[in-house]
């Protein structure tokens, strides 16, 4: 029994495995982390007041967190707090910049209930709309008699032509106003009352009617797209043109403060030759105003693929859904029926 009782690892021909530094390492490590488990006693009370429970790893109970979805174009998938990290008003914010952001979303909330208030007057439609043009007064007698809103009622690529439409009419009532002035000094200045009597029934006539005549035709042109309003001003807004072409030369006694009155009136009054002279360059400035906007219109109304078959076809329409046309359509054929009846009553 001896020899099993004698120690293999005594014999220093054999490696003692025990000996390796590294080995010896890892065991003291091992004591030492278990030493404090060992002396432990859990019914000590003293002892446990005494002795420090042994440090334990803290951990963290295993709960899945949600994660968002990648965006459409593909990507990775982002954890709540990095998207939360991601959300985070940067480090510099101030309380200036939260004024800032405050008030543009103001802004644009003031906007958003303006384009909710117009869609529903869009929804609304013109029968449900009240007439603002021309803007009178409510004490007026005489109501206004259009509707006219460009914000509105024009697309907002056409606002802006359609607004310089409105102020050149605007600019041919100012100057058929002004040609009255002029007529008053030429009849002060011994010319005669023709020039101012004419001017006068000009400024009342021209001026509605080339509101309703080619400005109204080429609002609606822009307002609905259409082909057969585009006509009507081209048509009209050719012999506007062509009445601020005479206009502007001034024949004697044609009633307009031309060319041609002007220099007459520099030979009899000076003043007189100065402010007609001044109601000549308005005259010129009309008609170069008028060519440049006919080339705009036409410029705008060939990109839009309109055409004469186009015109016709909607001109064809609006006259068949016309309530008095239709009205006058049934009247004559009711009358045409009944004198049908009546010959063959006769016979």
């Amino acid at each position: 029994m001896s020899k099993f009782e004698d120690n293999p690892f005594s014999d220093p021909a054999i490696d003692n495995p025990f000996a390796d530094p590294a080995v010896q390492q890892v065991a003291r490590s091992t004591n030492n982390a278990t030493r404090g488990l060992d002396d432990y006693n859990p019914f000590d009370g003293q002892q446990n007041a005494n002795q420090p429970l042994p440090a334990q790893q803290p951990t963290q109970p295993a709960i899945m967190q949600a994660v968002s979805p990648p965006p459409a174009g593909g990507g990775q998938y982002t954890r709540p707090s990095q998207q939360s990290q991601s959300q985070a008003p940067p480090p510099n914010f101030t309380t200036a910049d939260f004024q800032e952001l405050k008030k543009r979303q103001e802004e644009l909330e003031r906007k958003a209930e303006e384009l909710a208030r117009r869609e529903a007057e869009l929804r609304a439609g013109s029968a449900g709309r009240r007439n603002n043009w021309p803007p009178l007064p409510a004490f007026c007698p005489i109501q206004p008699c259009f509707y006219q809103d460009i914000n509105v009622d024009i697309p907002l690529e056409f606002q802006r032509i359609v607004r310089h439409l409105y102020h050149l009419w605007m600019f041919h009532s100012l100057v058929l106003a002004l040609n009255i002035v002029g007529g008053m000094a030429l009849m002060f200045s011994g010319a005669g009352f023709t020039v101012f009597g004419l001017s006068i029934l000009y400024f009342i006539l021209l001026t509605p009617f080339s509101f309703i005549c080619w400005y109204r035709p080429i609002y609606k042109a822009f307002r609905s797209d259409s082909s057969f309003n585009f006509m009507v001003f081209f048509f009209i807004f050719l012999f506007q043109m062509i009445i601020t072409l005479v206009q502007s030369i001034g024949f004697s006694g044609g009633g307009s403060c031309g060319l041609i009155t002007s220099i007459a009136a520099f030979r009899e009054n000076v003043g007189a030759g100065i402010v007609t002279l001044l109601v000549t360059i308005g005259f010129i400035t009309s008609l170069v105003a008028d060519v440049m906007l006919m080339t705009k219109v036409h410029r705008i109304y060939r990109s839009t693929g309109a055409s004469i078959a186009k015109a016709q076809a909607e001109f064809t329409t609006e006259i068949l859904r016309n309530q008095h046309v239709q009205t006058a359509a049934s009247s004559a054929a009711a009358a045409a029926v009944n004198a049908q009846i009546a010959n063959a009553n006769r016979y």
